[in-house]
């Protein structure tokens, strides 16, 4: 029965990490398009960039909404946990995701140019909160937080905003910049599409920047990060496919092959989150005050076998048909983004 529910426990918590994933590649691009919005001055322009992502936006956060029901229903410690922790921080990040979806709808309602302009504000201020927001929970789920022995949150809110956290956030905004940048670049022709290749270079050597110093300050002051990868050097694989990931994404983007250039960027997203796995496994919620002791791990705060079981079933059950709607959705608006008179 133990083995049973330490291998349940480990396919949850790849159930949690892939649904987490799903959301960083999906929703990923329409924050970067969300955070470029304001960059371009004119209307046409602003309302394409809203329709590449217009039919699609809102399915892509239920991959959000999913992951947080996956892990209240297998780590329900964990997730009573960082509620408490994150509790203004998931404010904060509830308020981006309302404006964003009130922006999207309300910007084209009507058509008075200061109107348009102000949704157009809240619309890339909400993107930019949100990116933000998640990456600033990575970095503090990275770094650790202060635990008691009741599994609960000891620390103040400035605990939570940290050198480290600040610049976890800083990677994941441009991150989803050069994400949503890719995105753009290959929904869109014409006029658009040429300003767009200006904004690409720069948000990659950006990204870069951000991923080089970010990488380095976790393997100086985060070696906890390293330890699965040394103990298992095999994982080393993930890291230098990340870093081909990124090499490739301007050599296709100069060859003028934007899908793969997408491609790549979602392999990018794909292998940072795999580290973040590889690199905290088996904590979940790290005690950055007794690591060894206070941490929450897929063992310790996971729920019961009967339990876990259930939820694989669901899984196995659901998982395919949220895959498949999301390709299909994909397939039937895949091509260059239009407008037409029901766009926003």
């Amino acid at each position: 029965m133990s083995e049973l529910l330490t291998d349940l426990q480990v396919v949850w918590f790849v159930v949690v990490v892939v649904l987490l994933t799903g959301y960083s590649i999906l929703d990923g691009f329409d924050l970067g398009v969300g955070m470029l919005h304001m960059l371009s001055k004119k209307d046409e322009e602003r309302r394409l960039m809203l329709n590449s992502i217009g039919p699609v936006w809102d399915g892509n956060e239920v991959w959000l909404v999913t992951a947080g029901g996956a892990l209240f229903a297998g780590f329900p410690d964990v997730y009573a946990t960082l509620c408490s922790a994150f509790y203004l921080p998931l404010m904060f990040l509830l308020c981006g995701l309302i404006f964003r979806a009130v922006a999207i709808e309300f910007r084209s309602k009507q058509p008075m140019a200061w109107w348009r302009w102000m949704w157009d504000v809240f619309f890339s201020m909400a993107s930019l909160m949100i990116a933000f927001a998640l990456g600033v929970a990575m970095g503090n789920m990275i770094r650790g937080i202060p635990l008691n022995e009741q599994m609960e949150f000891t620390g103040e809110l400035v605990d939570l905003v940290h050198p480290y956290t600040l610049l976890v956030g800083i990677m994941t905004t441009a991150l989803f910049a050069m994400h949503g940048a890719i995105y753009i670049l290959m929904k869109t022709e014409g006029e658009l599409h040429e300003k767009l290749r200006q904004w690409i270079n720069p948000s990659i050597i950006f990204f870069i920047i951000c991923y080089a110093t970010t990488t380095m300050a976790t393997l100086i002051y985060m070696p906890h990060m390293s330890k699965a990868i040394q103990d298992r050097p095999i994982f080393f694989l993930i890291g230098l496919l990340n870093m081909l990931a990124i090499a490739n994404i301007p050599r296709e983007i100069q060859r003028g092959r934007d899908y793969l250039a997408f491609a790549s960027s979602c392999v990018n997203i794909m292998c940072l989150m795999a580290l973040y796995a590889i690199g905290t496994f088996p904590n979940i919620v790290r005690a950055i005050n007794a690591p060894d002791q206070l941490s929450l791990t897929l063992y310790n705060a996971s729920s019961s076998a009967l339990t876990l079981k259930i939820l694989v079933i669901i899984a196995l059950i659901g998982m395919p048909l949220v895959i498949a709607y999301t390709f299909s959705v994909y397939w039937i608006f895949h091509g260059k983004v239009k407008l037409e008179a029901t766009s926003y």
